[in-house]
């Protein structure tokens, strides 16, 4: 289960992931139930979630972890990107305009109260209107009567948006304003999560103590501490926990996490730091985790500031080509990461190499030629910022030299002291000129790493680029009612950032973390989180 839940701005350098357990694949590899402890406790790395703990208010790694605990949508998908049915017990279409969604019957949120057609419904119309101030609210933006309820400008026309229709307590429906054939797998992510009536009673209270119908229940939230879950034994899904809880505990450091891993007071990070790469695998043997995932870091300016408005891509493209991506993943990263080539990572349907072509090729001669035909960097002079807590420094002041060195361009690091902060300042137009991007998959096609990324207005745009070719490539292709279709019409939209390099990808992850010997049958899905439910605390 949860073999990728949630598309999310990545806040560490280091993410772990293994291959994903199919939904309600239980707890993987059979072991004597005598020698663990059902309602022993995990403590997990984590960091302070940038927000209240509102499904739809969630876009980061920190928040979505928790949430993914607490809540359980209609979809998920396996390992091979299938896409399996959770709370919904069918979705059906005949143009993938319109789609019927039927609910399993038996359903309840943590406080008893009946996950019904209504809980989805309204869910989604308070995530969607613009006076609620919802981070992911674009999501809902393929939903007939979004454009009234989230207004590019002025207040909302209407409170509902006309495309969501209640059936009956176990049925909706739900109209799109144009085909889309992957809509399924979008609603495996965190903002189409159903809520109960309480919420609506008092939002930001519900932020603190959230009530989801997910297979752990809330238990408290210490800021800047930590947040602990607990099992939920009424949990109807089939990933029920084989453990009594997840303490998810906030570190300002990899090293801090790595240290309290190896003295037993932390049982499982998806993090380590790139002085401690590497000693872990002979630090923890065969509890060291090392494998590839579906995610990318790139370096992202941001438009709304004078020094790249109207800037000429050949000077983007001589910057990416002044990093030296093999040298800095091979020794500052120690060969934990891949020379990214295009902007969808490899293991996504429509992965496409080389389409970054020879801008994505370390020539420092090249680089300064395109730098100077572009008329320069405003300012001869670029900053990055960064979240102190996630491992970024090493590779940022790597990366810095070599543009440095290459083009003469200065080039520094912006720390900022933790992820909530830095996306914080994101979010508030206030980077002071690019910043450290960082993305895994939601779900395994590449419009995940294009439309929701690059697209005008989309949630994860926060470098606040716009371009009209993409926007109507991206359309176009989602204009078909064919999967297969919209992914090959997506890699044209690919080849068109190519030209204009809204952020320039760096490489793909390869991910590293660890656990303890307090605990057994971990496992991580594809979107870097533990399987939470499948850990065993040993006696």
């Amino acid at each position: 289960m949860r073999g990728a839940k949630s598309a999310k701005m990545v806040a560490s350098a280091i993410v772990v992931a293994l291959a994903a357990t199919a939904c309600g694949g239980g707890s993987g590899e059979s072991s004597d139930s005598k020698g663990f402890d059902p309602d022993g406790i995990v403590t997990v790395r984590s960091g302070e979630p940038q927000n209240p703990l509102q499904p739809a208010n969630a876009k980061e790694s920190n928040a979505s972890a928790v949430l993914s605990t607490l809540f359980q949508q209609l979809t998920d998908y396996d390992e091979d990107g299938n896409i399996v049915y959770v709370n919904a017990d069918s979705i059906e279409t005949s143009d993938s305009k319109m789609w019927t969604v039927k609910l399993k019957d038996g359903w309840t949120f943590h406080n008893g109260e009946k996950v019904t057609a209504q809980s989805y419904v309204d869910a989604w119309n308070y995530g969607a209107n613009i006076e609620h101030g919802q981070t992911n609210s674009s999501w809902f933006s393929d939903i007939v009567g979004y454009d009234e309820v989230h207004p590019e400008k002025g207040k909302p026309t209407a409170d509902k948006m006309k495309g969501l229709k209640v059936v009956d307590d176990l049925t909706f429906t739900i109209e799109l304003g144009s085909t889309l054939p992957y809509y399924e797998y979008k609603l495996a992510y965190d903002p189409f999560a159903p809520l109960p009536k309480a919420f609506f009673d008092d939002p930001e209270a519900f932020g603190q103590k959230p009530v989801g119908n997910g297979p752990y229940k809330f238990d408290s939230w210490k800021h800047n501490k930590s947040v602990k879950v607990v099992r939920y034994d009424d949990y109807k899904g089939e990933d029920k926990a084989e453990n009594g809880g997840i303490t998810f505990k906030n570190y300002d450091s990899l090293e801090g996490a790595y240290q309290d891993l190896l003295s037993g007071n932390l049982d499982v990070t998806d993090g380590i730091a790139p002085k401690d790469l590497p000693k872990y695998e002979s630090d923890l043997g065969d509890r060291a985790v090392s494998q590839p995932m579906a995610a990318i870091q790139t370096l992202v300016p941001v438009f709304y500031q004078e020094q790249w408005k109207d800037i000429d891509p050949k000077v983007l493209q001589g910057l990416s080509m002044a990093i030296d991506r093999d040298t800095i993943t091979k020794t500052v990263l120690n060969d934990t990461r891949i020379p990214a080539s295009s902007f969808v990572p490899p293991g996504v349907k429509g992965y496409q190499k080389d389409v970054l072509g020879e801008a994505a090729k370390y020539d420092p001669k090249r680089a300064k030629e395109l730098i100077k035909e572009g008329g320069g960097v405003p300012k001869n002079k670029i900053s990055v910022q960064y979240n102190a807590d996630g491992g970024h420094k090493e590779w940022i002041d790597a990366m810095c030299n070599s543009i440095r060195q290459a083009t003469g361009v200065e080039c520094v690091g912006d720390s900022k002291p933790d992820f909530a902060t830095d996306l914080e300042l994101r979010d508030k137009k206030q980077v002071k000129s690019m910043y450290r991007g960082g993305w895994v998959l939601d779900y395994p096609m590449n419009a995940n790493f294009l439309r929701d990324l690059y697209g005008t207005g989309a949630a994860g745009n926060t470098g606040f680029y716009s371009n009209e070719k993409f926007d109507d490539l991206a359309a176009d292709a989602e204009k078909t009612t064919s999967l297969e279709e919209s992914v090959k019409l997506y890699q044209e939209a690919e080849k068109a950032l190519a030209e204009d390099l809204p952020a320039i990808p760096l490489w793909y992850y390869r991910a590293n973390g660890g656990y303890s010997k307090q605990v057994d049958n971990v496992k991580f899905a594809q979107d870097g989180d533990p399987i939470f439910h499948s850990i065993k605390v040993k006696k």
